[in-house]
């Protein structure tokens, strides 16, 4: 299979996105890392660059030489896409140049500080016409991908309520009293991180996994958000949600969940059946119903691959060899990629290709969170994303 060559915009040595960026990349063997502007300071950029193994002519100062050096490269020697690894401030400009250079760009999330931003971009990929990725890793996990086909194939019957929660306590274990970390400034900065905290960190992964899972649209939120702890952005928050086909949902995101760590969860509840996923025990599916017993559904088993190809797929180890978070960012990236090398084959990418959180999701995400900002700006009053 053709190698992929990949670059990068931040994330250097020191950042946790960035060693699971270049991880998920590479991690199925056909994705080299070959540049990069890891760090904002000139100097620190080149002497990490090099440190993570870019020879140091393409280990660069800034990310505008980056675009510039590279586009100077014959075509098979420079990056084929840019993994974007910034905070959101800089999301919209830096994936803009990277487009606009005739690179493929892969985005952390939130894609921008906000919806105006995120529509301008969405006109960059359009134009452009690259392959456009927004990294919600959790809807790379082969069970994630089962539960949705399950509810996609009619196990559940119609979808009548999910709730989804997003627990964290990382504000807890924060001594507010002294200097607090550069990651920790930038996202309590609306400067940086736009309009919302909490919701544009981590609500989005929970709206993300709800539409992902119940393929279903949410159309309407009335929101409740606060603010716990220092700072001007919201840091807590729940929603109730009215969802195409007249499903409901119940929407909670909180990083001051005292005790939690990263408690992600869902739960999908049709008038056949229910169904049950947590993060941190990632390998197991619950499934409900009033006339029988339980079943769990497990990662890597005959009968997972059977019911959904998408879990087949994404599956790397056999059951009870544990996977998880940097398998599910590489199954993220290896729909990516392999979508890329579909456009270059001329032909239409499958549907299984396809499989990875696009344009669509990241202008999604920014709906929602301006949304729910609405909501509880205007009284908890309905808003419409």
């Amino acid at each position: 299979m053709e190698k992929l060559r990949m670059a990068m915009v931040g994330g250097g040595i020191g950042s946790f996105i960035g060693k699971v960026h270049r991880a998920a990349a590479r991690f199925n063997g056909d994705v080299e890392f070959v540049a990069g502007a890891v760090s904002s300071d000139p100097a620190r950029s080149r002497e990490q660059g090099v440190q993570l193994g870019l020879d140091p002519a393409r280990a660069y100062g800034t990310w505008q030489e980056m675009v510039a050096g590279e586009s100077a490269l014959p075509a098979g020697v420079r990056a084929d896409f840019v993994s974007v690894c910034t905070p959101p401030n800089l999301h919209l400009e830096v994936a803009k140049a990277c487009l606009e250079a005739g690179f493929h760009v892969m985005c952390e999330k939130p894609m921008t500080r906000n919806l105006a931003e995120a529509e301008e971009l969405a006109a960059c990929v359009a134009r452009t016409r690259r392959v456009f990725g927004i990294m919600h890793p959790y809807v790379g996990y082969p069970v994630v991908k089962l539960a949705r086909d399950l509810v996609a194939r009619g196990d559940l019957g119609r979808v009548e309520r999910i709730v989804v929660q997003y627990p964290q306590g990382s504000y807890r274990r924060v001594d507010w009293t002294k200097p607090i970390t550069r990651r920790l400034k930038w996202q309590r900065d609306p400067r940086q991180h736009g309009v919302s905290g909490c919701m544009s960190d981590i609500g989005v992964h929970a709206a993300n996994l709800l539409e992902y899972v119940s393929g279903l649209k949410i159309r309407e939120v009335l929101s409740d958000l606060a603010r716990f702890t220092h700072g001007p952005l919201d840091d807590d928050g729940a929603a109730f949600l009215h969802l195409e086909k007249g499903a409901r949902g119940l929407l909670l995101a909180s990083k001051i969940a005292t005790g939690e760590e990263n408690g992600l969860r869902i739960r999908v509840y049709g008038d056949k059946k229910g169904l049950a996923w947590r993060q941190d025990e990632p390998e197991f599916l619950s499934v409900t119903s009033p006339f029988a017993p339980a079943e769990t559904w497990r990662r890597g088993t005959v009968y997972t691959a059977a019911a959904s190809a998408a879990a087949a797929r994404a599956t790397h180890l056999p059951s009870a060899h544990p996977e998880g978070l940097h398998e599910a960012f590489a199954n993220n990236y290896r729909n990516f990629c392999d979508t890329i090398r579909a456009r270059r084959a001329r032909r239409r990418p499958t549907e299984l290709e396809l499989d990875f959180p696009d344009l669509q999701a990241g202008v999604r995400g920014m709906r929602f969170a301006e949304a729910m900002v609405a909501s509880a700006r205007d009284g908890n009053t309905w808003k419409k994303l």
